[in-house]
Parts: structure tokens; C-alpha cells; sequence
């Protein structure tokens, strides 16, 4: 397998792990990059454009993201508070009164972010097309009744927290939250992140699909544990419901789902765009645009819930809408704040060290919070980065 780009010196250890990514684990086409104090260091891409096809990947290759995109959405909210248009301790409802309905009186903004608000599920899912309707989705879980009293427990809101946080944008600013992504944040910074995909950009993004797990990995396949399993397997229970808030599952490849604004799932970025947008959040990119105050970087890393998922069904820990280092999700190291994305897509930034990372790919795996791929190449970067 051919690998394209570069990698500044004494970042080959990763470029060692991202070819074996495709020579043991399974990739089948892919894309990494580390910024290092604003500076690109590795900017590497390989295999195929599709999962499914021959084209090669190129330079400006992109994919869906998944929640990946969550990252990107939670600076939206903690932007606004760091320009004093949002208080994180506000009730929910005085911004959308609606949302007062069902026991949801108490529920604070910082709550939508830290996975705390009791809503991961839908007592009636919506379809791909409904989903697709900000109207609709608002609606949907302003009338939810929660499964936990809001701010008491956490559980991973995989799908609802689209229209939860998207709302919330919607009301404080008059704009959608893909729109304000990109005139806020992608476009001042230059990174290739969209939620909502315009039409010129079509022709860069892959096509993504399922691909199975190789038979042994470094000699070793991984296997869920039982309850997680079990979780997963059972239709009732809040794991099924939560990932299934949207049934039947969308079309990733399908333009329409591409075009709509799903931040909790459906963001496209190359791997530059996700460790570009990570580098500003922690420091000026190429001597330009800082998105986060010194304060921001510290409210986005401050741990606002951690222990047993009710989702999940592990130990998670999450900060205001970033997930933090930890069994389930590590990252580099104990300062790192990112966010996974289902089977693939990973991007973080770790303050001290001045890291920012990306990594996208078309092949999505079974694994959902710690991707043996993007694992593969955090545990490289770690080893240069404490060398």
C-alpha cells in the first residue's frame, strides 16, 4: 500500500503505524494529520477514495466524521459563552420554553453538552427524512419525557444530541449551527469541516461503508464484554434506543442525508480540517485565528460527568461536550479533549503538548469509542511526543 504525504522528523513512528494500518488492520482508505504549536508535522493519506471503489484518495479527500462532528458542535455553545451570548448554567427553557415539557424544567445547558440530560432516546423515532427537518427533531425532544432526572446521571446521547444542541444554537443566535460552523469557525480558520454539505464540495467525499474487523490484530482480536454485548443485542434496552432515535438507519452515502445538519452524526471533514479546527481551539494554526481563550480550553477539559454509561454500558468521562481520556476512549494524555466517531474518525487536542489530531477513514468498524485504527496511531504519537 502506497502512502502519500509527509512527516516532519521524529513523527515517523506514526507514519510506521498509519502504512501498518492498512497492512494488519484493515483500512481501506484513510487520512492523518498532527499539528504540533499550530505546525503541521504529519500529513499523510492512502488506499482508496470509496470504500467500495478503486479511485485513490487525494490531498482534500473527505468523509463522514459520525460523532466526530460532536466536537465541532460543542465549540459552537462554548464559543457563544466565551463571547457572554450564552450562560452553560442557564435552564434550557427560558432559551426554548417548549422544552419545559415532560419533567425537563431543571435541565441546563451544560447538561445537553455533558451527556447529562436524560434524553438519549425517542419513544417514537424519526425517520432519515424527519431527522433531517430541524423543526421536526426540535419538537421530538422538547417533548420527550426524560429516562433520568436531568443533571442526575450520564448516558451517551448518540443521535438526540443533534436536534438538543442545534436547537439551542438556532435560538440564541437566528442561525442554524452548520451555518454558524462555517462562517464562525471553518471558514476563519481554513479547515475543511462541514455540517451540511454544500454542492461544490460533493466531489471530494467518499463514499463510506462497513468493513469487518481483520482476524487477529497485533495478535490479538478484541471482544466486547458480555454486558456491552448483551446491551447492544437487546432492543429494548437504552443502548439499541439510543443509537436507533433515527430508524431506519440512514443512507450516509445518500446526498440528501450529506446536505442536512445532523450534529451529532453526519459532519464530513478531511483529517486536516479535524486537527486544524482542534490546533485553533488551543492555539494560533499557521500564525492565524485562536478559537478558545486559555478559560474555554479549561471549561472544555473540566470533567462534568464521568462513570458508568447508562448508554454506553462502560465507564465514560465527558467534559462540556468533549469526551476526556479515559478506558473507553484514550487519547494522549490525561489533558486531551476530543471526540470519536462511531467505528473510525477520531480528533482530539492535548494542551500540553501543543497536539492536535485527525484522523478520518471510509471503513467503519463495530468498535464505537476507542477505534483499533485511530488507537494505532495515538500510541505512536504518544511514544514521539514522550520520547
Amino acid at each position: 500500500m502506497d502512502v502519500n504525504g509527509t512527516v516532519a522528523e521524529g513523527f515517523e513512528p506514526v507514519g510506521a503505524a498509519f502504512a501498518r494500518n492498512f497492512e494488519a488492520l484493515g483500512d481501506r482508505g484513510a487520512a492523518v494529520t498532527v499539528y504540533r504549536d499550530g505546525r503541521k508535522v504529519v500529513d499523510l493519506w492512502g488506499g482508496t477514495k470509496d470504500v467500495d471503489g478503486t479511485a485513490p484518495w487525494e490531498r482534500g479527500t473527505a468523509q463522514v466524521v459520525r460523532s466526530a462532528t460532536k466536537g465541532v458542535a460543542a465549540a459552537v455553545l462554548l464559543l457563544l459563552r466565551q463571547r457572554g451570548e450564552l450562560d452553560l448554567d442557564a435552564p434550557v427553557g427560558e432559551l426554548w420554553p417548549e422544552y419545559k415539557a415532560a419533567g425537563k424544567e431543571r435541565t441546563l445547558v451544560r447538561h445537553l453538552l455533558a451527556h447529562r440530560a436524560g434524553v438519549p432516546v425517542l419513544d417514537r423515532p424519526l425517520t432519515p427524512a424527519e431527522a433531517a427537518d430541524p423543526d421536526l427533531g426540535a419538537a421530538a425532544v422538547a417533548a420527550q419525557a426524560p429516562v433520568w432526572e436531568p443533571g442526575s446521571a450520564h448516558g451517551y446521547h448518540a443521535q438526540t444530541y443533534s436536534w438538543l444542541v442545534g436547537e439551542v444554537v438556532r435560538r440564541v443566535t437566528g442561525r442554524p449551527i452548520g451555518q454558524w460552523i462555517a462562517d464562525e469557525i471553518a471558514g476563519p480558520v481554513g479547515a475543511d469541516v462541514w455540517l451540511g454539505l454544500p454542492d461544490g464540495v460533493t466531489a471530494r467525499v467518499g463514499r463510506v461503508g462497513k468493513v469487518a474487523a481483520p482476524e487477529q490484530a497485533g495478535g490479538l482480536r478484541t471482544r466486547p464484554k458480555r454486558a456491552v454485548a448483551d446491551a447492544y443485542a437487546d432492543p429494548g434496552s437504552l443502548t439499541r434506543r439510543a443509537f436507533g432515535a433515527i430508524s431506519p438507519a440512514p443512507d450516509e452515502n445518500d446526498p440528501a442525508y450529506r446536505a442536512a445538519a445532523l450534529p451529532a452524526s453526519n459532519g464530513i471533514a478531511t483529517a486536516d480540517g479535524l486537527a486544524r479546527f482542534y490546533a485553533s481551539l488551543i492555539g494560533e494554526v499557521d500564525g492565524g485565528v485562536r478559537l478558545f481563550t486559555p478559560e474555554t480550553v479549561e471549561l472544555a477539559r473540566a470533567e462534568e460527568a464521568a462513570g458508568p454509561d447508562r448508554v454506553l454500558v462502560v465507564g465514560t468521562r465527558f467534559g462540556l461536550g468533549y469526551m476526556l481520556h479515559g478506558s473507553a476512549s484514550p487519547l494522549l494524555s490525561p489533558t486531551s479533549f476530543g471526540h470519536p466517531g462511531r467505528g473510525g474518525a477520531l480528533g482530539f487536542a492535548d494542551p500540553d503538548s501543543g497536539i492536535a489530531f485527525g484522523y478520518v477513514t471510509n471503513g467503519f468498524r463495530k468498535s464505537v469509542t476507542a477505534d483499533p485504527r485511530a488507537q494505532a496511531l495515538v500510541r505512536a504519537l504518544r511514544g514521539v511526543v514522550e520520547a
